[in-house]
């Protein structure tokens, strides 16, 4: 590496316990979504973010993500926000213009309000896909690959520390 060169680089395991989280999770679906949640939460803990400093706020689908992300990253209140949902394709193409919209409405929210406005949201064809990205399910014995809302969770930890090492501030 070349001297002079500046890095800056966010830790994906550690959070000042003085920053809050907020986490907007779809309900439809929610035999996932409440796995994703699980998972999030979770890691935020093990990062050392206290329980109480993560506010976690349902809506009926995905669709509705992006509108209440946009209030809660509006509100100067959060680090970042995660937004939690599952997608799963149907007899239609219905599930391609969700997807669509909300991958599009939650990379507005965080270019407009300069905030960290993360995407957890499966777009799969099966439920047992879904499972699968949600940490499996141990009921029927179907490991999975992971846990998509741990994951967002870690992008999330990464972003803020990375945020606050930057210069200049971010726009609101």
């Amino acid at each position: 590496m070349s001297t002079g060169v500046n890095i800056f680089q966010g830790r994906p395991d550690r959070l000042p316990s003085d920053v809050r989280v907020a986490v907007v999770v779809a309900r439809y679906n929610d035999t996932i979504t409440r796995r994703m949640l699980d998972g999030a939460v979770a890691t935020f803990v093990a990062a050392g973010l206290p329980a109480d400093r993560i506010d976690v706020a349902w809506v009926p689908g995905a669709f509705e993500l992006p509108f209440i992300a946009d209030r809660l990253a509006t509100s100067g209140r959060y680090c970042a926000v995660l937004c939690l949902g599952a997608i799963i394709r149907g007899e239609t193409t219905h599930d391609q213009h969700i997807a669509r919209a909300v991958g599009g409405g939650i990379e507005a929210i965080a270019r407009a309000r300069g905030l960290p406005v993360l995407f957890g949201v499966l777009t799969c064809d099966t439920l047992a896909q879904a499972l699968a990205r949600a940490g499996g399910d141990s009921s029927t014995g179907y490991a999975g690959t992971g846990n998509k809302g741990a994951e967002c969770a870690s992008a999330a930890i990464e972003m803020i520390t990375l945020v606050s090492t930057l210069p200049g501030r971010a726009s609101s």
